[in-house]
């Protein structure tokens, strides 16, 4: 297992990488570029800016999102090789998850340590970074959204709180050796940032006019008001995560964070958005465009609903256009999902469906949460609330540009609000967010119309003689119910890693998470 606590020497790959991220003024970039090797020139803006890119890098890396919950999420699909299509995972895919997940953690926790040592603090306020107990309030929101990535991955983790001194909540110690942290439960992870939410929240409420990193802070640009709301419409998330473990805490969360202000436009999303130039550029451009990799197609399911043919809305979808691309027959297809890998490369990459320029452009905005999730969230806990609904699906339709007269003759064809078509819509509107919709789907259950094992996925007809390809996971029946744990951990911290097996179950993509046993 690496070592929880990275010292600042750590920053120079982060740091490099976000120098033109931040937009900051020609004397900023003199503070980005100084040597990271020496700690006293790691401001905590440099920190952020690393972090921030750290953290959104990884929940959108090739292993774990494009080979994993992007899959999962049958939002795309493989040609040529198929494995990973059938849940036949990897083990190391955990490595590089887990071990960037702490690294970004441990670069946000250093923030925290910065503005609350007495010699140090008074530093780390200067310029344009704002208040300490403001720079620790958005370091805790960022934290709670990289821990309850981890913990829907994996479970049960190592976990380290602000505000809680409970003992199992102490893995990012300031310690080099700390090499063996025990882990938390998911039930007192999510119990916890759920706390460290509100608390993060209430403090930049109280000065919600206030600035905070400036233009170092790629997401908000450092406003304090926008971090709230965020903060906020995050607790919506996760307290709509645990509502049948744990109702009453979910319910009082969830009237909380109404009451102090969630997302009410696209204006309040939160995006961290890449650059066109290297090494900024967003995450599936480097796998696909970069690396000019096609064996990657938007999924037969997505291109069918979209069409129409599938799912509760009978008319095309106005976002067909921009989550695909058109084949070089000028159609729109899709790659068959999870074929067996001998018939995975009989359909070619100019026969199929590739994402569309909207989403693999270079400087794509890859999204943390969104008002169209929220107004799903609202619906759902208004006993699927029909205008809530509606506000969910018109927003996901202006977040991709959709004209207005598109929108009203899609709305027009919408069934009534229950709780499999605002379900469905949510699917459709978490579309590159492979790792919320994968979660949703274990959740819920939803969307029905997506590819169950033994279903035919493709008929595929030659001289008179056709053939049925059906689909046949390599592992379980069904969608993984997690990742892995990464196997150093097995060899690092065994006792630790033995406790949480026997605690949660079985290390494999078939044992249930907490909140979804």
């Amino acid at each position: 297992m690496q070592k929880f606590i990275y010292k600042k020497g750590f920053l120079p790959l982060a740091i490099g990488a976000v120098t033109m991220l931040a937009s900051c003024s020609d004397s900023h970039f003199e503070d980005v570029n100084k040597d990271p090797n020496r700690p006293e020139n790691a401001t905590t803006t440099t920190i952020l800016l690393s972090a921030e890119k750290q953290l959104i890098d990884n929940i959108r890396n090739e292993n774990s999102s494009l080979r994993g919950s992007q899959l999962f999420a049958q939002y795309y699909s493989q040609n040529i090789y198929s494995d990973q299509s059938r849940y036949d995972i990897p083990r190391t895919y955990s490595d590089t998850y887990w071990s960037n997940a702490y690294k970004a953690l441990n670069n946000l926790n250093e923030i925290i340590i910065l503005n609350t040592d007495p010699a140090k603090r008074d530093v780390a306020s200067a310029g344009v970074a704002g208040t300490n107990q403001n720079q620790i309030a958005i370091a805790r929101i960022l934290k709670a959204y990289a821990f309850q990535g981890l913990t829907d991955v994996f479970g049960n983790i190592p976990y380290q709180s602000y505000g809680n001194q409970d003992p199992e909540f102490q893995a990012l110690q300031q310690n080099p050796e700390n090499l063996s942290p025990g882990y938390a439960s998911q039930q007192k992870v999510y119990l916890d940032i759920l706390n460290e939410l509100k608390a993060a929240g209430d403090t930049l409420l109280k000065y919600k006019t206030a600035t905070t990193f400036g233009n170092y802070d790629v997401i908000y640009k450092g406003r304090n008001e926008s971090w709230a709301k965020f903060a906020n419409s995050l607790r919506l998330r996760i307290a709509s995560r645990i509502r049948t473990k744990l109702p009453a805490e979910s319910n009082s969360h969830f009237e909380d964070a109404l009451a102090k202000g969630v997302f009410t436009s696209n204006a309040d999303n939160s995006v961290f958005k890449y650059q066109t130039l290297a090494p900024n550029e967003a995450p599936l451009y480097r796998a696909t465009v970069t690396a000019n990799r096609k064996d990657f197609a938007v999924s037969h399911v997505l291109i069918n609903v979209l069409k129409g043919q599938l799912g509760t809305v009978k008319v095309q979808d106005p976002r067909l256009p921009i989550y695909a691309a058109k084949n070089a027959a000028g159609e729109y297809v899709g790659q068959p999902y999870g074929l067996p890998v001998a018939a995975a490369g009989l359909l070619t990459a100019t026969d199929v469906s590739l994402p569309g320029t909207t989403v693999s452009a270079a400087n794509y905005g890859e999204v943390l949460q969104e008002y169209a999730e929220v107004a799903f969230l609202i619906s759902e806990y208004k006993n699927w609330d029909q205008q809530a609904y509606i506000n969910g699906v018109t927003a996901s339709l202006q977040k991709w540009g959709v004209a207005q007269g598109d929108i009203t003759t899609y709305l027009a064809a919408l069934p009534k609000a229950d709780k499999a078509n605002v379900l469905n819509q949510k699917y459709l509107a978490l579309y590159t967010q492979g790792d919320e919709a994968w979660s949703e789907i274990r959740r819920t259950g939803y969307p029905m119309f997506l590819v169950k094992s033994g279903d035919v996925v493709w008929s595929r007809t030659v001289s008179g003689q056709t053939t049925d390809y059906k689909f046949q996971p390599l592992f379980g029946q069904g969608v993984p119910l997690r990742l892995y744990y990464p196997p150093k951990e097995q060899s690092v911290n065994l006792a630790n890693y033995q406790n949480a097996v026997k605690a949660q179950g079985n290390d494999d993509i078939t044992t249930s998470l907490w909140w979804n046993k």
